[in-house]
């Protein structure tokens, strides 16, 4: 690179210089001759007119030739004679009785026409170039004759070669010097810019100690120091990025969950030691990613992740343990990262746990029944006012905890999936028309309006008739049970191949603060409000599970002092 700028800028300086060398040493050839000739011409031009002044005291053309000859030997130009009819009358040179007749010669033919004749060829009687003056002799209006006044070039190129023989030479001296400045000047600036192609090269291969240490103050000096404060920078930088990528390592390496990360091609570009340990193997980085992982779910939540472009969630269970995949797309590289939360305490947790509710619902429903049955039976007999208002309480919060060990129940049942669950078409108008006429008389009681709005080509939702069923009639019981004026709405619509069910009441609403919690078991918003109504805090959450189990999804949107609208999403059959 050094030496390729170097033959640039020496090379162009060196075809510059002798270019303009050559041109000043042929221009000057040029002008030395042209003003050679433009002197000669006058010299010649002079000397004519001298001669006329001579031949104007001579009266014969034999005195004439003799006077010219004898002028000859003085002026030492050849001076020649010719009458009006082209013929020689005297000559410095030749006898003119020899001569042929000279009227078509340019220069004196152009002489006769009254103006100065000028030509410069080879002379016919001597063979030699000679330049031509030719002037006119007037007698009277009328051309005399003509006196020619002519001279060899031999003199001319004479002193126009010694003064181009020395032009050549002062043009030699100036292109050494010129040539030894441009290649003093190539050097000074291919040098530094050497020095800084090593010095990046050098940066290039991770070495930031390089330095490029100029003189001078240019714009070259400005450039070296403005790579070195980069590359003062750059090993910073460089410092800094090796740290945190030692510590991303350690972090990686150190984390408890699995870490996969596969690049656009669905290659292995990252994992830890944990990774390992889930799938029992090595994992080799650069591989497909169905090479290295082999269990069939895992790679299925791979490609839907790939293939629908979201962030999914799912349990796997590999080699006696389950594992909460949480599998994140990365849309600017169109890789994936999957992380194996091992959550198989937790599931076996949830097991116990849901064990217990289980067996607890139902070792608490048969002495529950029982109460029931004989606070019945006590009531059917002859009892004081007084025992038969304690009898009734005691009724009352049986019934309240019937219902709570019965939305236990189907809770653990919804959790474990023990039911029967089959999808099929169902017409949510239809359903919705079913559930409303079981709170007939409670809206009725209340004096609630109740207003459906449904579209004529609303499609049909899949999923469990009964279940579907239990979800709107805990949703329209809150709604009646907390609605005191106002009314409730219920909308339906299709959106985004799924069926969209709005249930909006005109209750007190939900404080912000409790909307994220609402799903939850057992929790009420105003637990005052829940007794007096006996609510257990099942419903929602019942709600959920059943939702989630037809892939769908609910959500709350309320305004305090306003109402709620509960919103349910459930797939919808596509035609």
């Amino acid at each position: 690179m050094k030496r390729s700028i170097f033959l640039k800028i020496f090379g162009s300086y060196f075809l510059l210089i002798i270019a303009l060398s050559g041109l000043t040493v042929l221009f000057s050839s040029y002008l030395i001759r042209h003003y050679q000739l433009e002197l000669t011409e006058k010299e010649l031009t002079e000397t004519a007119m001298i001669v006329r002044g001579f031949l104007n005291e001579v009266s014969s053309l034999r005195s004439m030739d003799r006077t010219i000859k004898g002028l000859d030997r003085q002026i030492h130009t050849r001076i020649t004679i010719v009458d009006p009819e082209g013929r020689v009358v005297a000559d410095s040179k030749e006898n003119p009785g020899k001569m042929e007749n000279h009227r078509m010669r340019t220069e004196v033919a152009q002489a006769f026409e009254g103006q100065t004749g000028r030509y410069l060829r080879l002379s016919d009687t001597l063979g030699r170039e000679m330049l031509y003056i030719a002037i006119p002799v007037y007698k009277g209006d009328a051309v005399e004759y003509v006196i020619r006044a002519s001279k060899f070039l031999k003199d001319i190129k004479v002193v126009s070669g010694r003064l181009n023989t020395q032009i050549a030479q002062t043009a030699a001296i100036v292109l050494v010097i010129a040539l030894i400045a441009a290649f003093i000047f190539a050097r000074t600036i291919s040098r530094p810019v050497g020095e800084l192609t090593d010095a990046i090269r050098r940066v290039a291969g991770h070495d930031f100690s390089a330095r490029v240490l100029l003189r001078g103050r240019d714009e070259l000096k400005q450039v070296a120091d403005s790579f070195n404060t980069m590359t003062d920078e750059m090993q910073g930088l460089f410092a800094e990025l090796t740290r945190q990528k030692e510590e991303l390592n350690s972090i990686i390496t150190s984390l408890q969950e699995g870490l996969l990360v596969l690049d656009g091609d669905e290659r292995v570009v990252l994992t830890n030691k944990s990774l390992e340990k889930v799938i029992g193997r090595e994992v080799d980085k650069g591989r497909f990613f169905w090479e290295e992982v082999r269990e069939p779910p895992i790679n299925e939540l791979i490609r839907r992740v790939r293939s629908e472009q979201r962030n999914l969630n799912q349990e796997v269970a590999v080699n006696d343990r389950v594992f909460l995949c949480s599998a994140s797309f990365l849309r600017t590289k169109g890789g994936v990262v999957v992380v194996f939360h091992d959550i198989t305490d937790i599931k076996h947790l949830e097991k116990i746990k849901s064990d217990f509710v289980l067996n607890v619902s139902h070792e608490l429903r048969t002495p529950l029944t029982s109460i029931k049955g004989y606070a019945e039976t006590i009531n059917e007999t002859s009892i004081s006012d007084e025992n038969r208002h304690y009898l009734t309480v005691i009724r009352r919060n049986t019934d309240r905890l019937i219902n709570i060990v019965t939305d236990l129940l189907t809770l653990a049942k919804l959790e474990e999936r023990e039911f029967a669950f089959t999808p099929e078409p169902v017409s949510m108008p239809q359903l919705i028309d079913r559930v409303l006429k079981i709170f007939e008389n409670q809206v009725r009681q209340k004096g609630l309006p109740l207003k459906t709005v449904i579209p004529d080509d609303l499609p049909p939702a899949m999923g469990d008739p009964f279940r579907l069923e239990q979800v709107f009639i805990n949703l329209l019981d809150n709604a009646i049970k907390y609605t005191e004026v106002g009314g409730i709405t219920i909308e339906m619509n299709a959106k985004l191949g799924n069926v969209i069910v709005k249930v909006t009441d005109t209750g007190p609403g939900i404080p912000s603060e409790h909307i994220p919690r609402i799903f939850e078991r057992f929790y009420v918003v105003d637990k005052s409000r829940s007794k007096k109504l006996g609510g257990s805090g099942l419903g929602l959450s019942i709600v959920k599970h059943i939702v989630l189990l037809h892939e769908g999804s609910i959500s709350v949107e309320s305004v305090v002092g306003k109402g709620s609208t509960f919103i349910v999403s459930l797939p919808a059959i596509r035609s």
